[in-house]
């Protein structure tokens, strides 16, 4: 009995196991949980790649991010927040409100600095989105030219989404501490105060989900601003309960980081390494999912669950891709293939065109043209001598029954029309 040929371990990793369930059709993804997961361990290391791109241009903001929190630092250190008021070195008389007017100058400042830093994040993020939203339309992608591509289609639009969203957000922000420190000094009404504050937080949970979907529809869609701002609107409260769903879920990584400690450490490495494409994966998918239900499915040509195949024996549908596969497939087999239709002699070593030197003479063209006309006669031997094979008759006979019946029909169309010709003749008489 026949060995296998016995594989390495590297080639096992590649290739799998024969006969492997891997290679099955059931284990293909049929639902965005599924893709989500396919994408995530079949390309995660295109998923590193992306992300280390995106954090190069990210770098500002962590930069202006860092020394915030040392600048924050310095001031807890500095200020004597925690001295007893009245005893020691400088005397402070009144320590009321100045907390919160540290935090709200440290804002002013770095705010600013953050959405100034943000404009070179967009870039990344321009190249990013193009990247996850190949891997979620189950594209073919190169990292390095898709990324720089990415970057060219959508840096306009990735652009005004971040100047709209950090803008606002630093408003707010602002606003926040503002109210924060006249509570803190007794000044205003303070039932007022702590509504606009709610709001405002409120209004920086909208913003944040708003951003997401314009990034999204920005990434799949050719929208004017105004466009883009509008939609992004209605489907953030269209969607609100799953829209809090996947933005926490999408969020870990940065939760993981707020909560300290060890958490904290597996948060930072997680956002270094995968984060910031986990977390457009995540919100790419879901997205796409609601672009196939309210966009694609109701506009004429649209592809609808890309990347999503049916369950095989369970009756499920086929998918759009498999469905137009199928019937490309079924086109191409109605028409009769030339080559298909007649014997053609494999290449062999038997005859060879005669292959003239680099002076030749009249003798050495009539070689050539000899050597030339026998392949040609072999040829014609060869497909005469085997015209009667099985599998030509059989391939040519379906085509022949099927011009046989069209001539048929054509035949009868045609007699109908005389009969009715005739008819109206006779009337007219």
């Amino acid at each position: 009995m026949a060995q296998g040929e016995k594989k390495g371990f590297i080639a096992r990793m590649l290739e799998g196991k024969e006969r492997d369930e891997n290679y099955a059709r059931s284990t293909l993804p049929s639902n965005r949980w599924a893709l989500f997961w396919d994408i995530f361990k079949g390309r995660f290391s295109k998923l590193i790649i992306v992300n280390l791109l995106m954090l190069v241009f990210c770098i500002p903001m962590i930069v202006v991010f860092v020394f915030r929190y040392i600048y924050t630092t310095v001031q807890g250190v500095v200020m004597p927040f925690a001295g007893w008021v009245g005893s020691g070195y400088p005397i402070t008389p009144n320590l009321v409100g100045v907390p919160q007017q540290v935090v709200l100058s440290t804002n002013l400042l770095f705010g600013a600095l953050m959405v100034i830093a943000a404009f070179v994040a967009a870039v990344g993020i321009s190249g990013g989105i193009y990247v996850i939203r190949n891997m979620v339309w189950t594209e073919g992608i190169f990292v390095a030219n898709d990324f720089w591509r990415g970057i060219k289609i959508n840096f306009v639009v990735v652009l005004q989404s971040t100047v709209f969203y950090g803008v606002f957000l630093y408003l707010f922000t602002i606003s926040i501490n503002w109210a924060q420190y006249l509570m803190a000094v007794g000044e205003g009404n303070s039932v007022l105060l702590t509504i606009s504050v709610a709001v405002s937080y409120i209004a920086i949970a909208v913003l944040t989900i708003m951003f997401l979907w314009m990034l999204s529809m920005g990434g799949n869609y050719k929208l004017k601003f105004w466009q883009l701002v509008k939609n992004s609107f209605l489907m953030t409260f269209g969607l609100i309960f799953q829209n809090v769903f996947f933005a926490a879920l999408m969020a870990i990584p940065v939760i993981l980081v707020f909560l300290g400690s060890f958490f904290q450490i597996v948060g930072i490495v997680i956002l270094v390494l995968f984060g910031l494409s986990y977390m457009l994966l995540v919100w790419f998918n879901y997205s796409q999912w609601a672009f196939d239900k309210f966009f694609e499915s109701k506009r004429e040509g649209g592809k609808v669950n890309r990347g999503i195949y049916a369950k095989v024996g369970k009756g499920g549908a086929q998918s759009k891709a498999v469905q137009e596969y199928q019937a490309n497939l079924e086109a191409a087999m109605s028409v009769k293939s030339d080559l298909s239709s007649r014997p053609i002699k494999p290449i062999t070593d038997e005859l060879k065109v005669y292959e003239l030197p680099e002076s030749y003479s009249r003798e050495d063209l009539q070689k050539l043209r000899e050597s030339k006309d026998k392949i040609i006669e072999d040829t014609e031997s060869y497909a005469e001598e085997h015209k009667n094979d099985e599998k030509y008759v059989v391939y040519n006979a379906q085509f022949d029954k099927k011009e046989e019946e069209s001539e048929e029909n054509g035949k009868g169309k045609k007699k109908k029309k005389s009969s009715q010709k005739e008819d109206s003749s006779e009337d007219g008489q």
